[in-house]
């Protein structure tokens, strides 16, 4: 049996909150978060009614609580998709979401099901990370990972010291530009299409939460410079060069490339290979790079062949190394992050990857001369996801 294509026909997303009682999402479930989002998808493809949504696949990383009782399934059915609809959660870390799409187009391309709603939500306010986490006490104990390992912010002083040229300035000065795109990408109303409005209750009353809460337009290379380094003292991570805490959920509509012609359905970007990797669990932000080799040796293609790249941003020194291995422009190359990334717009764990994959719809739909796009990221315990799309 050959596999078949899967294309991306939509994806949307919620705003991004900060996590916490500061944070607009504080008095909202997470389920809820991914019902609005369903539901979006299927009122702007009023082609795709809820009866052929065959399969829901949601990745998050603490899976209790409003995010627990296998939210593929619980979602699907708050949603109001049919009984026959099947659901399952995923947790992959930070690429919950990333391995939810790459899970269900899986099953599309091997014929389980024809559509498939996939995507990522995190409620870090509701669940801190690794707040209920019971690790092994061998992982300590028997040295198989390094106490740093447990702790994001140590995990990317250690990358500073395995690349010691990277200093602090140029971490601030990637911050900048992740920032300064953000905010250009709010002025040309870019970023508000991707985002699905959702009326909240706040200890203020009753909003829309419409735009995210973590970009700061007005930072500069001053600021950035005395904000102080938590992880170490005289280190290089700040909290202005990382990305935030923060409470969303994003998904897109996959289905394969046969029914979408025979709906009559733009499928817009064709799945066209990824692949996971694992380094040190100390150095996690290294993990893009043996993902995005694999990627590319397993698709023939290189790094030359992409015209825009969506890394998420976890930490500036992560991107910056990424840069350096594959030959990218610092500070800031025309082909990276074009709207910004997670270090404006936060990172909600698993709903950052389908949040990559919603930049490059945009993206692609602004460039008609790109052909192939990729989205990759760094993920908690040491390890890294790619994949790789092109244009329909």
């Amino acid at each position: 049996m050959k596999a078949r294509d899967v294309v991306v026909v939509d994806g949307v997303r919620t705003a991004f909150g900060r996590a916490g009682e500061k944070g607009f999402f504080w008095h909202t479930r997470a389920d809820d978060m991914v019902v609005r989002v369903i539901r979006e998808l299927l009122r702007r493809n009023p082609k795709v009614t809820r009866e052929m949504v065959e399969e829901n696949v949601w990745g998050a990383t603490t899976q209790e609580g409003d995010q627990g009782l296998t939210l593929g399934r619980t979602s699907a059915l708050l949603a109001g998709l049919p009984e026959s609809c099947s659901g399952c959660s995923v947790d992959r870390m930070c690429a919950g979401g990333l391995t939810a799409i790459t899970t269900a187009a899986s099953e599309i391309a091997l014929g389980a099901c024809d559509i498939a709603i996939a995507g990522g939500v995190e409620h870090m306010g509701h669940h801190p990370m690794g707040a209920t986490a019971d690790p092994n006490p061998r992982f300590l104990t028997e040295r198989l990972v390094s106490e740093d390992a447990l702790v994001m912010g140590k995990t990317a002083e250690n990358l500073h010291d395995l690349y010691p040229e990277i200093t602090k300035e140029m971490a601030d000065e990637y911050a900048l530009h992740s920032q300064l795109k953000t905010a250009r990408g709010y002025a040309e109303g870019k970023i508000q299409k991707m985002i699905v409005p959702m009326t909240v209750y706040t200890k203020e009353g009753w909003i829309v939460a419409d735009r995210d809460q973590q970009p700061r337009p007005e930072t500069t290379m001053e600021g950035l410079a005395s904000l102080k380094t938590p992880f170490r003292i005289q280190g290089k991570v700040t909290p202005g060069n990382s990305s935030g805490l923060n409470d969303g959920a994003a998904a897109v509509l996959l289905m394969s490339a046969d029914k979408a012609a025979e709906l009559g359905v733009e499928g817009r970007l064709r799945l066209k290979g990824y692949a996971y990797a694992g380094v040190r669990p100390e150095i996690m932000g290294y993990g893009p790079i043996p993902a995005t080799r694999k990627a590319l040796e397993r698709t023939g293609l290189s790094m030359e062949d992409m015209g825009v790249i969506e890394l998420n941003e976890a930490f500036a020194v992560q991107a910056i190394i990424f840069m350096k291995e594959f030959g990218l422009k610092f500070p800031d190359d025309e082909r990276l992050n074009a709207l910004g990334g997670a270090i404006a717009f936060g990172h909600p764990l698993a709903g950052s990857g389908p949040r990559l994959v919603i930049h490059l719809l945009s993206l692609f739909s602004d460039r008609p001369d790109l052909r192939y796009g990729m989205t990759t990221m760094c993920v908690g315990l040491g390890q890294g996801a790619t994949a790789i799309w092109e244009r329909v």
